[in-house]
């Protein structure tokens, strides 16, 4: 590497052409950069005691081979904000020079000729620099004929700042030769490096500290880019790296990259890094897997990106994913995206099914809006998501993820029905962040025809007004003014209207009865007040306990979280059982366990310490768990079985639990609809003794 000192239009100067590499983004300097180099350099003309001014570095390596009396190409890795900008001014400037009236020290040529094109050069050569993508043939356009540009060209960056320049000129506040003197004392930093010795993304790095600071994303790309050929360098960048640009630049977001990279790299290494430490942590990970192909790394990063912007930006196709994403977008939940992008991707390859995707979306949306009304702090959330596709098993995938969320304590709970219940009585919903999503999902829960609550307010039954009328105080009782206070804000006190102004403080029967009314309404919040008569504390009571009933069905738990109220009087429950079941043995039980209990609704279930049982008056049946299979016990004499299969073996003079003959060994779901047909057998022998 060579570094010197240099007057920036002498470095200029010269057969050279400046290429801008296609990875590097495109040219964004704002009008404040301009307006602040316009500043420096009109101050450096004009000040007598400022002889230079120095205007950073640029860094390069010579790109190809020189031929003798050719243009030499510099491949540019640092400098090109501050390079582009410098040539902007340099045409309005050339631009003034030829539009003169007046004779001035400098000619349109000396500008032109010298530091905007290699004269004698032809094709791409002829330019001095040539930009990336779009922005190429844009200064190419500004350089060759400024006024065509300015008529045909649409407006972007390069033309807006050319026009800034160009007016600022005009203006006339400092003469051009002056300004021509002030850039003439501008001193860079010449960087000159060795692609053979020395460490371009290195360097690029540690000059990387000026001008507008490159976002995290644009590190990476970079650094994945940057040691490859040109060759390689195009065809990546135009078939990875330049779609993934485009899409998170359609979000109006830019930020979005550098979060979706955070997000990439927490599944990839289970663990989070800063937003500002995403490159630094990226480099990490790129040693660890340094024997993969880096064409391999970009397609990884761009599937996962697809997913990512499906997911943000409503562009999932399939309409029932779509909405529960969007629910799940509601809730500003981001924390659960390293997650769902690893279970987005694991459903694109058929890892799982389109239910069990939108089952598993319906949870973590469930898991964040309970946690949220029963007011658990947030403040680790990230890392229970970071961690949770760990405990994912993909032979058993939703399975697995109800039992993960079930295994959760603490902090980290998946609320009971009980808890979320007692907390969504009394939340003052009112002032819930998410209470207009949390109002659309009560309103909707029942309809295949969703309700835009936006057109619609929210309405206080019992009035917000502290001063209520005598009418509402005889309504309310005695202690209004308690009642008031206490449920005021409450979900048995609200619902949705689009006559607000007209109902007001109105008495409950007028607001009820009169047009546009509860009575008359189609919001499915307000069905049941046609037919309330007085609007009290037992009134708002009762209708809270049944939207409290709707919301534990809208936001419903994990079935294990269920089931773990249901402890036996012996004090074990199925969660005793669910912790030792391996995955494949549990999605076993699971699909029996349903259709034993829906064998009639005299079917009881008992949890016992090694063993569950089934019965109506007395068992007919008992499973019992096992590694590698669920061992079942039916209460039947083997010589009355039917068993056309032989899956049945009489145990009638072995040890085993329970107290029937008949032993059936379970290891595969292929066999669950002969077994129910044992067990149906077991359960009809029951029944008929029961009636005999």
């Amino acid at each position: 590497m060579k570094a010197l000192e240099n007057q920036f239009i002498t470095f200029l100067n010269g057969k050279k052409q400046f290429i801008i590499p296609i990875y590097q983004r495109t040219y964004s300097w704002s009008h404040e950069q301009c307006e602040q180099l316009w500043n420096d350099i009109v101050c450096t003309a004009t000040n007598e005691r400022a002889t230079i001014h120095f205007f950073g570095s640029i860094g390069y390596i010579q790109y190809g081979r020189l031929i003798a009396g050719g243009v030499m190409p510099l491949l540019v890795i640092d400098g090109q904000q501050r390079l582009t900008t410098l040539s902007l001014l340099l045409i309005a400037l050339a631009k003034a020079a030829k539009d003169s009236s007046t004779p001035l020290m400098m000619s349109h040529e000396d500008i032109h000729d010298s530091y905007l094109i290699n004269k004698y050069s032809k094709g791409e050569e002829y330019y001095k620099l040539l930009l990336t993508q779009s922005d190429k043939d844009n200064l190419i356009a500004l350089i060759d004929d400024p006024e065509h540009a300015k008529a045909t060209l649409p407006t972007h960056r390069l033309l807006e700042n050319y026009v800034y320049f160009e007016n600022r000129i005009r203006q006339g506040d400092v003469d051009p030769f002056t300004l021509y003197a002030g850039i003439s004392r501008l001193m860079i930093v010449e960087i000159s490096l060795d692609k053979d010795h020395d460490h371009p993304q290195l360097i690029f790095e540690s000059l990387n500290s000026t001008g507008l600071a490159l976002s995290q994303a644009d590190l990476i790309r970079n650094y994945v880019l940057m040691g490859l050929n040109n060759e390689e360098q195009i065809k990546l960048y135009k078939k990875y790296w330049y779609p993934m640009e485009q899409s998170f630049l359609h979000r109006g977001d830019s930020c979005q990259f550098d979060r979706f990279m955070r997000d990439y790299l927490t599944i990839k290494q289970a663990s989070i890094p800063n937003l500002d430490q995403v490159y630094v942590t990226f480099k990490t990970y790129h040693r660890r897997i340094g024997a993969t192909p880096i064409c391999e790394i970009m397609a990884d990063i761009e599937r996962y990106a697809l997913h990512f912007v499906k997911m943000a930006s409503r562009m999932e196709e399939d309409y029932e994913i779509r909405r529960v994403l969007d629910d799940i977008n509601t809730l500003k939940v981001e924390v659960a995206y390293p997650f769902l992008l690893k279970v987005y991707d694991d459903y694109t390859h058929k890892l799982l099914s389109r239910e069990d995707f939108i089952a598993i979306l319906k949870l973590v949306e469930s898991y964040m809006f309970r946690r949220a009304i029963c007011g658990i702090p947030t403040n680790s959330t990230n890392k229970t998501f970071a961690a949770l596709a760990k405990e994912v098993n993909e032979e058993h995938y939703l399975i697995s993820v109800e039992a993960a969320f079930l295994r959760k304590d603490s902090h980290q709970r998946f609320p009971k029905d009980e808890e979320f219940r007692a907390a969504f009585l009394v939340k003052d919903v009112y002032n819930f962040r998410s209470r207009n999503y949390l109002l659309r999902k009560l309103e909707n829960s029942d309809t295949k025809e969703p309700m835009t609550i936006e057109e619609y307010t929210i309405e206080h039954i019992m009035p917000q007004n502290e001063h209520l009328s005598f009418e509402w105080q005889r309504e309310l009782g005695p202690n209004w003014k308690e009642v008031h206070a206490r449920y005021l804000h409450t979900i048995g006190n609200l619902t949705l209207t689009a006559y607000n102004p007209q109902l007001s403080d109105r008495p409950f029967q007028e607001k009820r009865n009169m047009e546009g009314g509860f009575r008359q309404s189609h919001i499915h919040l307000s069905r049941g007040l046609a037919e309330v008569e007085h609007w009290n504390e037992e009134a708002i009571k009762k209708r809270a306990e049944a939207l409290a009933d709707l919301a534990v069905k809208v936001w419903a738990a994990s079935r294990y979280v269920e089931y773990e109220i249901g402890t036996g009087n012996n004090g074990y429950s199925l969660q005793d059982h669910l912790w030792h079941m391996p995955f494949d043995i549990r999605g076993i039980f699971e699909r029996l366990r349903k259709r034993i209990l829906n064998l009639d609704s005299s079917v009881r279930e008992e949890f016992r310490k090694s063993y569950i049982a089934y019965s109506a008056t007395t068992d007919f049946l008992e499973i019992e768990p096992q590694k590698k299979r669920l061992l079942l016990t039916l209460n039947i004499n083997s010589g009355e079985i039917n068993d056309p299969k032989g899956l049945s073996k009489n145990c009638k003079h072995t040890g085993h639990f329970g107290s029937g003959e008949v032993q059936v060994s379970v290891t595969s779901l292929v066999q669950v609809e002969d077994v129910m047909d044992l067990i149906h057998q077991a359960f009809e022998k029951l029944m008929e003794e029961v009636w005999a």
